[in-house]
């Protein structure tokens, strides 16, 4: 654990999951929350700054958890697309970030963090998903518990 990091320091977003090794949460504040509704991250638990750091038995099940949520996230949803990424350039802690993403989003076809390509969506992002997002997280949390 690191004092200054602050996935060390607070949970990231809202709590959809958590392991020994990692938390899964549904990002809820501010803009990105705004504009992608369906935008999760799996934490790793231990203060890491790279996945090579993990062993390979936990590169393993991070990446297990990942494919887990994508495949919720594609079979409830039914996105255009699902990005994958993980940076850690403004916080080198360990994050995936998974989100499903819509031919309809203010960015698509650009990355999450490009400048927006179009207006937001009228009502929302959230207003045009398939489902409640509460589902969505009820179906992360179980797909991670199996």
């Amino acid at each position: 654990m690191s004092q200054a990091c602050p996935l060390c320091k607070g949970d990231g977003g809202l709590v959809v999951a958590r392991t020994p090794s990692f938390r899964v949460v549904r990002v809820v504040d501010g803009e990105e929350a705004r504009r992608f509704p369906a935008f999760y991250r799996l934490i790793w638990a231990a203060h890491v700054a790279e996945f090579s750091d993990l062993s390979a038995e936990d590169r393993n099940a991070c990446m297990d958890a990942v494919v887990r949520i994508e495949q919720v996230l594609r079979s409830l949803l039914a996105p255009t697309k699902v990005n994958l990424a993980t940076l850690g350039n403004v916080v080198p802690h360990l994050h995936w970030h998974v989100i499903a993403r819509f031919d309809w989003d203010s960015h698509f076809p650009a990355p999450v963090w490009a400048a927006a390509q179009r207006d937001e969506v009228p009502g929302g992002a959230a207003s045009r998903l398939a489902l409640p997002l509460q589902a969505v997280d009820a179906a992360v949390a179980q797909a991670l518990t199996c």
